[in-house]
């Protein structure tokens, strides 16, 4: 009985050996464009929650700090630490019937973001307009 054996006994191994660090360097890839992405819509989703606290006030100095406070907590619970947080908040046509912008613009370092050692940091930025209620009672407007 003669016995064949195969030139490609281990092959398979080989393969797998040469191939597990590439299919884990494309996961680690698809791991940190996701996260990235999900920073991007939590900076997009804070900017609308503080567009909407802003238009909910009554004054535009109000307006500001409500957009700060809300565009703060809401990054506070999402996942994205910035390094620098800043808002603007265009309370030009702050009037019933008007509207106003928020703009959050955050910057955020990759090891923050996607949780692995990434090197450098991206700036996210985001704005939301928010009309304001056309009936409401502006109390600068009705003020003697």
């Amino acid at each position: 009985m003669t016995r064949h054996t195969s030139r490609q006994d281990g092959a398979v191994s080989t393969e797998l050996a040469v191939l597990t660090p590439l299919l884990i360097g494309f996961v680690l890839l698809v791991v940190f464009a996701g996260r990235v992405t999900q920073a991007q819509g939590d900076v997009a989703n804070a900017a609308q929650e503080a567009a909407r606290a802003a238009s909910l006030t009554d004054r535009p100095h109000a307006a500001e700090e409500a957009a700060g406070a809300t565009a703060a907590a809401n990054l506070a619970e999402g996942t994205v630490s910035c390094r620098e947080l800043e808002v603007t908040v265009d309370t030009s046509n702050f009037t019933a019937g008007g509207w106003v912008g928020v703009t959050v613009s955050c910057e955020a370092t990759f090891s923050d973001i996607a949780m692995l050692t990434v090197p450098g940091s991206r700036t996210f930025e985001s704005t939301a307009v928010e009309v304001i209620d056309a009936y409401r009672a502006n109390s600068e407007e009705t003020a003697p």
